[in-house]
């Protein structure tokens, strides 16, 4: 693990050790080493009202290892706006989109600071994969940004992608982001979307509603699971591609399933939508 105080210096300018990260959070909820005693505190948290809170990070990483699959090979998508990109792991979207597409772009969005300062060093000689500092919950300044504008062709398709981002937006006007984000690119273009989920149902609800209430009062102070109702307005001028918004976990995936899902797995969704 990083250790703030024994290692000062390799810790990126403007980091606050002292609040948690969304994407150190989920570095930790992989298991991963980039993140600082406040981020595990958030995990233990969950895991106090759900034991398997990691399924939520590993059942969302494989899902949009899924999807990128989907997107390169049978769309034959080769520009991706990944917004919130996190901390760099294995299979990354540019990994799994250039090994099916050598001469696919990715461009990264992320704000984190421990984010940029890896991501930048390790793509840093791959040069049709960028990193660009901007609010993914601003869609003006990301599409505004120069950088962006120079790197993506907005007169071709390009999937946008939203994995594991916006339970991160507290307010209701999440709808609106995705609009913005849907009307700046081309009919065939995608968008990817995972989310904490409410599945409305008795014996399901009232875990979501556990973890959110740990996740929202931690030091880290978001993640909202919402209901199908909700998440379905994140798919404006859309249709889904099957089996639409379905759990994480349903979403074609790799093999027969030898194990009934956790209510952990039961509460995170995701879905590919394709413009019109």
């Amino acid at each position: 693990m990083v250790d703030a105080t024994k290692a000062p210096s390799s810790i990126p300018v403007g980091v606050d050790t002292a609040r948690a990260s969304i994407a150190r959070v989920y570095d930790a909820f992989l298991g991963g080493k980039d993140n600082f005693e406040v981020d595990r505190e958030v995990l233990r948290g969950v895991q106090a009202a759900a034991p398997q809170a990691q399924d939520l990070a590993k059942s969302n990483r494989n899902f949009l290892i899924r999807a990128c699959r989907f997107l390169a090979g049978q769309a034959a998508i080769t520009q991706y706006l990944d917004c919130g990109s996190g901390l760099p792991t294995a299979e990354n979207t540019h990994q799994v989109v250039q090994r099916i597409q050598p001469d696919a772009k990715v461009l990264y969005i992320d704000n984190d600071p421990v984010v940029l300062a890896h991501g930048r060093a390790l793509l840093e000689e791959n040069e049709n994969t960028l990193f660009v500092s901007a609010d993914i919950f601003d869609p003006d300044e990301v599409l505004a940004n120069r950088e962006v504008r120079g790197f993506l062709d907005f007169s071709e398709p390009i999937a946008v992608i939203q994995n594991g981002t916006l339970h991160h937006y507290i307010g209701d006007e999440g709808a609106q982001i995705m609009q913005k984000y849907v009307d700046a690119v081309v009919p065939g273009s995608y968008t990817v979307v995972s989310h904490f989920f409410n599945p409305e149902t008795p014996e399901h609800s009232e875990v979501a509603r556990k973890m959110e209430d740990k996740f929202i009062h931690s030091p880290m102070g978001s993640g909202r699971f919402r209901t199908r109702a909700e998440l379905m307005t994140f798919f404006p001028d859309q249709e889904l591609v099957e089996p639409g918004l379905v759990l994480c976990d349903d979403w074609w995936p790799d093999g027969p399933r030898l194990k009934p899902l956790n209510q952990v797995e039961e509460c995170i969704v995701g879905a590919v939508g394709r413009k019109l």
